[in-house]
Parts: structure tokens; C-alpha cells; sequence
């Protein structure tokens, strides 16, 4: 009978040290880092002011690029037939969210996707 009462007594230590482990093990996962899908039609070298409001406002937020928030940027540098492969991309990696700094780059990300949601900023090309 005592030999009962250890294995039980032993089996519930070691239950409980799993669990122990696995919540510790869970709660030292690092936290997910958001992907913003940025796509652009003009040059990524030269960045345009949007771009510089868009990283300035997420840092007030909080928000420091590649530490808690990845920005994935795609730029059609001015070749405009290149914006609906650039948007799949971006589809692909899976981003949470698809920025487009005007309504005819909105345009070309719902055609990419259904899913994920697209901010925009602005009225035309």
C-alpha cells in the first residue's frame, strides 16, 4: 500500500513539475511581433514624407521597428506593371496589416487579398 501512495504521490509531482515547466516555458515566449506590409509605387531610396510620419507616429505609439513591429517594405520604383506581384508578395509573408500611402495602391492590395486589412492615406495616384 505504501508503494501505491509513492508512485501516486511521485506521479502528481511530476505533473505538476510538467506543468510548471510548460507555463514558464510559455511565459518566456517572446511577444509577437506585428508585420506591416508597406507598398510603394516610387523609389525606396528616396523616402517619402508618409514614410517618415508613418515611423514617427508609431514610435509615440510605442512602436520601434524591428524590436515589436517588422515593416515589410516593397516599392515598384516607378514601375508601376510591378505593383500587383510586390502586393502578392506581401500577401505571402503573411503581414497583418498592408499599408498604402495612396487609393490606387489600396486598389492593387484588395486585389491581392480579401483578408488582410489595408490602410491607406490619401485621394489619388
Amino acid at each position: 500500500m505504501r508503494v501505491v501512495r509513492k508512485v501516486g504521490v511521485l506521479s502528481i509531482v511530476f505533473v505538476t513539475l510538467l506543468l510548471a515547466v510548460a507555463v514558464t516555458a510559455e511565459a518566456q515566449q517572446p511577444t509577437k511581433v506585428s508585420k506591416i506590409g508597406w507598398l510603394a509605387d516610387r523609389s525606396a531610396s528616396a523616402p517619402a514624407p508618409v514614410l517618415a510620419l508613418f515611423r514617427r507616429e508609431l514610435l509615440a505609439l510605442g512602436y520601434i521597428e524591428a524590436k515589436n513591429i517588422a515593416i515589410e517594405y516593397r516599392s515598384a520604383e516607378n514601375k508601376l506593371d510591378r505593383l500587383p506581384a510586390l502586393a502578392d508578395e506581401l500577401v505571402r509573408l503573411k503581414v497583418d496589416v498592408l499599408f498604402a500611402p495612396s487609393t490606387n495602391l489600396a486598389q492593387v492590395g484588395q486585389n491581392a487579398t480579401k483578408t488582410i486589412p489595408i490602410v491607406f492615406v490619401g485621394f489619388g495616384g
